[in-house]
């Protein structure tokens, strides 16, 4: 049975074909089969390469602070509460911000979008150490995830839109570099800021200069808006009767999303996952270090929470493509963190690698939701309608949840109550997780 790129490629050749056979009939397409022989060498090849550098910056700007949260509250003086509102801040950034996104990119284009978003995070990462006081802090980081929620939502459009027969692979590659990137960031924040002499401005600072190389990446994709055309046919003749060689849809007007019950399943999917991944992300490594783990070895136990989804983000949306109900991938993702938080509970420093392995799996659930995105839509209009319902809906309800952690922490004095949130947390994830899996799109269930 033949791969899923040996069908890409097959795919390929068969619309490079056709163009040319078009153009020479109708001489004035010329310059539409030039430019689909561009997106098939070297532009896609740089396309895929900034799809990498851009998930790559989508997560430091967080996992950093986590790694140095206690330095960071008493260089600046902040209470507990006050920590809980800054690990609150990302998941507030993207509901807010995220929702814009699709706007922006029919306005100025995909590409422009993603390269102001990396400008955005680099601009932020490097002006929040130095800002001086807790709102310069607030502010900057701000800034920073800004860039990082317009990314976010535009990430599976790009793919749906310039890979549509790749959409597993190309979640899979993304997802892993947005893994690879957060667990970096955990691992190497705490040995970069000792080399850099002790100080948390220039530990956090630093990651600043990877945005520099996604910039750099995404700038000839600032004015760039064409798909190319096997892309552009395949989301044009995705509804129509006849398939591939039906002819052109008229344009659609955008989806009532919100009648659609897989697309509030996916959103509360989303918001219940991102509400595990930021508690983590914001509090775990000083959960480690409050029961007597070093400060080096509590970011290590981050960044091997972090670092599990290397792997398994480019494992796990290739195996949803294939599977009509993505429902069985959800349960086992859950078990694993109901597994870790149990254990996390019970013997924090005996079995911390184990918890930290199994919490890491249970963390996948980010790629399998953004893969869900992409399949839960026919179009890419679909995808981006859905994408940003998803997204913002879903940042929106996990907003409380790092606050939350934070004020129970502070008021109870240990982590028994906010760990016990966090487990109980999972069971409505798994529910509306295997509702989200179903085999339908939302278009099949709302009316234009």
């Amino acid at each position: 049975m033949p791969s899923e790129e040996t069908r890409t490629e097959t795919r390929t050749d068969k619309t490079e074909t056709l163009t040319a056979t078009e153009t020479r009939a109708v001489p004035g397409q010329a310059s539409s089969t030039s430019s689909t022989r561009a997106w098939t060498t070297w532009t896609t090849r740089l396309l895929m390469l900034g799809i990498v550098l851009a998930a790559f910056n989508l997560r430091p700007a967080i996992t950093s602070l986590g790694a140095l949260l206690e330095e960071v509250r008493d260089g600046l003086g902040m209470s507990g509460s006050v920590a809980g509102l800054l690990t609150s801040v990302p998941p507030l950034c993207f509901a807010v911000f995220g929702v814009t996104a699709p706007r922006l990119a029919r306005r100025f284009g995909p590409g422009a979008v993603v390269w102001a978003g990396m400008v955005a995070i680099t601009a932020g990462l490097l002006i929040r150490p130095y800002a001086g006081g807790t709102a310069g802090f607030l502010a900057a980081t701000a800034l920073a995830l800004m860039g990082i929620a317009v990314s976010n939502v535009l990430m599976p459009v790009i793919v749906k839109r310039y890979f549509p027969d790749r959409v597993g692979s190309m979640t899979g590659l993304y997802s892993m570099a947005l893994a690879f990137g957060t667990s970096i960031a955990a691992a190497a924040t705490v040995p970069v800021t000792n080399a850099l002499g002790g100080g948390w401005q220039p530990g956090l600072a630093v990651w600043a200069t990877l945005g520099v190389a996604a910039v750099l990446a995404w700038i000839p994709f600032v004015r760039h808006r064409e798909a190319p055309q096997s892309a552009s046919a395949s989301e044009r003749t995705a509804d129509a009767p006849g398939g591939r060689g039906a002819g052109p849809a008229p344009e659609q007007p955008p989806l009532r999303i919100t009648r659609s019950r897989t697309a509030w399943a996916l959103a509360v999917f989303f918001g219940l996952q991102a509400t595990a991944a930021y508690i983590t992300m914001g509090w775990m490594a000083q959960i480690f270090r409050d029961s007597g783990v070093s400060a080096g070895t509590a970011g290590l136990l981050l960044a091997v929470i972090m670092v599990m989804g290397v792997p398994l983000a480019f494992v796990i949306p290739r195996v949803a493509t294939r599977l009509p109900h993505q429902g069985p991938i959800v349960l086992v993702l859950g078990v694993c963190g109901l597994a870790g938080y149990a254990g996390l509970y019970f013997a924090p420093v005996g079995g911390a690698w184990a918890w930290a392995l199994l919490l890491g799996i249970s963390n996948c659930a980010f790629p399998l939701a953004l893969t869900m995105v992409g399949m839960r839509a026919r179009t890419g209009a679909g995808v981006a309608q859905l994408s940003a319902f998803a997204q913002s809906t879903g940042y929106l309800i996990s907003i409380p949840g790092p606050l939350l952690v934070g004020v129970l922490y502070q008021h109870s004095g240990g982590w028994g109550l906010p760990i016990t949130l966090m487990c109980a947390l999972m069971v409505p994830q798994i529910v509306v997780g295997v509702l989200a899996g179903r085999d339908r799109t939302v278009e099949d269930e709302v009316g234009r």
